[in-house]
């Protein structure tokens, strides 16, 4: 029996996903608050943050290229590589998130200061990547769920919905941030 044929056998753990989509509803909740509540909470930690807008970047595009590395794994069938890039991605974004709130309640926003059509571009990327981070978070983490507790059926059937979305997030945060970064 090959490795993806084990990890097909395995029994559903119901009782588990149910308790795993409550906390991610909460952490969904919670997250989602504080992404908001950022825009009016300045704390002063004694030093800069600057340094951290290429490091989301960076974070963001790690991710991109673990979600398309994962990918490549399950289609060839390789379970445990596919599991450690989704875990790598989900961990990226993770420290992505964290860093990135670090950075807004600290840091004073950066205004985007260009002109013409290249503004509408910058904006329609930015406002596309924040409405489907935010949209697509529940998600990611049912994904998730439905794999860590052997739902596989749904897993693949959301992470097919799912997938495309998380690495348009992942790829336009960086693009963002190289149309951003001449004004900080």
């Amino acid at each position: 029996m090959t490795e993806y044929q084990e990890y097909l056998q395995k029994e559903p753990n119901y009782v588990l996903a149910k308790q795993l989509k409550t906390a991610a509803w909460i952490i969904t909740v919670a997250v989602l608050g504080l992404v908001v509540g950022m825009r009016y909470i300045r704390l002063d930690f004694g030093m800069e943050f600057d340094f951290l807008p290429p490091f989301h970047a960076t974070l963001n595009a790690l991710a991109a290229v673990a979600l398309i590395f994962s990918v490549i794994q399950i289609k060839a069938k390789k379970v445990e590589a596919h599991k450690k890039g989704m875990l790598t991605a989900l961990g990226l974004s993770v420290g992505f998130l964290l860093s990135y709130v670090l950075y807004h309640i600290t840091s004073d926003p950066v205004l985007y200061g260009g002109e013409g059509t290249i503004r509408y571009v910058y904006f329609f990327f930015l406002i596309t990547h924040v409405v489907l981070a935010a949209v697509s978070f529940p998600f990611i983490l049912f994904t998730f769920i439905y794999s860590w507790t052997n739902q596989f059926a749904k897993h693949r059937k959301m992470a097919r919905r799912v997938f495309p979305v998380w690495l348009y997030v992942a790829v336009t945060g960086p693009i963002c941030y190289l149309m951003l970064a001449p004004y900080y």
